[in-house]
């Protein structure tokens, strides 16, 4: 079994969205860190917050 990397919470809580400076939500079931206002989800590998927006996922 693949251990999952810990995730910093209060790290991620410092983090805004690259694209609108405005707060993130963290998705633990997913694995993401969720823009509402701009409508994208990052995703974390290996703990990792990767904040580009060609890597983000659109939320409809």
């Amino acid at each position: 079994m693949t251990e999952t990397p810990h995730t910093d919470r209060k790290m991620l809580e410092s983090l805004v969205c690259p694209v609108t400076h405005a707060p993130l939500a963290f998705d633990a079931e997913r694995q993401e860190l969720v823009s509402r206002a701009a409508h994208l989800a990052f995703p974390i590998r290996g703990g990792i917050p990767i904040m580009l927006v060609d890597e983000a996922r659109r939320l409809d």
